[in-house]
């Protein structure tokens, strides 16, 4: 655990570090300077403490490099939106164990997810368009889109598998498996992406009256509204005189203006709500599918007891990869993550598999 608290510290300094390269606004590029600078301390630290060699924690981890590979491929955002559930997650697991153990709460718990904030609040000349960029980002991000990715090939995989296994059970492998999977693959991907398309519709038949109700306030009372935005800076701890100007500077821009005031007040992230439902309906059929034709490839070229063995095996592997992927965003160790996504999956198709046959034999009986 100590190890691994180091090794988390090593990753979190180069993932930072990477965002400070990629990133075009120089704000913001020091600001994740300054948090690779304060993960390595923090990484030292650790280190010094349990009197450990931090040589043998220089190298990023796969997970880290991993993560990196998706940022040149995908855009970094994605990699910002991953430590800031990471930071969530260190911070609420040392909140749980300081409270088992009846230890005081100093306030320093949720430090890492907070000084992100702070430090850009700090930058002299940091503006309201960037401090409304900084935000726009680790909030709509998040690692959202990795894990749907990775819960949609999943929740195809698994279902699809349970499904084929009982088939499979009944029929002694032969007739009618390959047509039952092809059908609870289309089944469970048609459903999947239409409950995607109503989630994504009606969040934004949801919203769409109050934030025209925002829009309206805008242009008919803009000082108020300025001096409304000038208020929320002040009580998220910046200067009265900064947070004028940033104000300020946010109301040169009316659109910008209108998703920070929608934001702040009604909780509404309007860059989410600008994502196609079509779009998204397509993605949830896309991802179910990948993971729901894993356990039918075989039965498409063989039949019987090696269809069955190599449905399994195949299934298998991918209940590891994705056992595996989970661990981009747990940080846990990838070969117990793996082995127990696939002892989960297993098990799931095993109890299929197992009413399957007797069903099968009932009706031939």
């Amino acid at each position: 655990m100590k190890n691994k608290n180091i090794q988390t510290e090593i990753d979190a300094s180069f993932l930072y570090q990477k965002l400070a390269d990629h990133e075009t606004d120089t704000t913001i590029a020091s600001v994740f300077r300054q948090m690779s600078v304060i993960e390595k301390s923090h990484a030292e630290a650790f280190a010094k403490k349990e009197n450990i060699s931090l040589m043998n924690f220089m190298q990023p981890s796969w997970r880290a490099k991993t993560l990196n590979t998706i940022g040149k491929l995908f855009g970094y955002d994605y990699v910002l939106g991953v430590l800031m559930d990471t930071e969530k997650s260190i911070s609420n697991a040392i909140i749980s164990q300081k409270q088992k153990s009846k230890q005081q709460l100093t306030g320093t718990e949720t430090a890492h997810v907070k000084i992100l904030r702070s430090i850009l609040e700090k930058e002299q000349k940091v503006t309201g368009t960037q401090l409304s960029k900084f935000e726009k980002r680790h909030r709509s991000v998040g690692g959202n889109a990795i894990r749907a990715a990775v819960l949609g090939g999943n929740d195809g995989l698994v279902s699809n598998f349970s499904l084929v296994m009982g088939i499979a059970g009944a029929t002694a492998g032969q007739e009618g498996v390959l047509l039952a999977g092809l059908a609870g693959l289309l089944a469970g991907a048609l459903s999947m992406s239409l409950g995607e398309w109503i989630s994504v519709k009606s969040s934004q038949e949801l919203y769409e009256n109050q934030m025209q109700i925002e829009m309206e306030e805008l242009e008919t009372n803009p000082k108020g509204e300025m001096k409304e935005l000038s208020l929320i800076y002040i009580a998220k701890g910046i200067f009265e005189e900064q947070a004028h100007q940033m104000a300020a500077d946010i109301m040169k821009d009316k659109s910008l203006a209108h998703d920070v005031l929608v934001k702040e007040e009604l909780g509404i992230n309007a860059e989410e709500l600008k994502g196609s439902a079509v779009q998204a309906a397509v993605y949830s059929f896309m991802l179910f599918a990948i993971g729901a034709i894993i356990p039918v490839i075989p039965f498409m070229f063989t039949s019987g007891m090696k269809a069955v063995i190599l449905s399994v095996a195949l299934s298998a592997i991918g209940l590891f990869v994705i056992g595996a992927a989970i661990t981009l965003f747990t940080g846990k160790n990838v070969w117990y993550s793996g082995f127990r996504q696939v002892l989960f999956g297993l098990a799931a198709a095993a109890i299929t598999f197992g009413i399957g046959k007797l069903i099968g034999v009932s009706v031939t009986g």
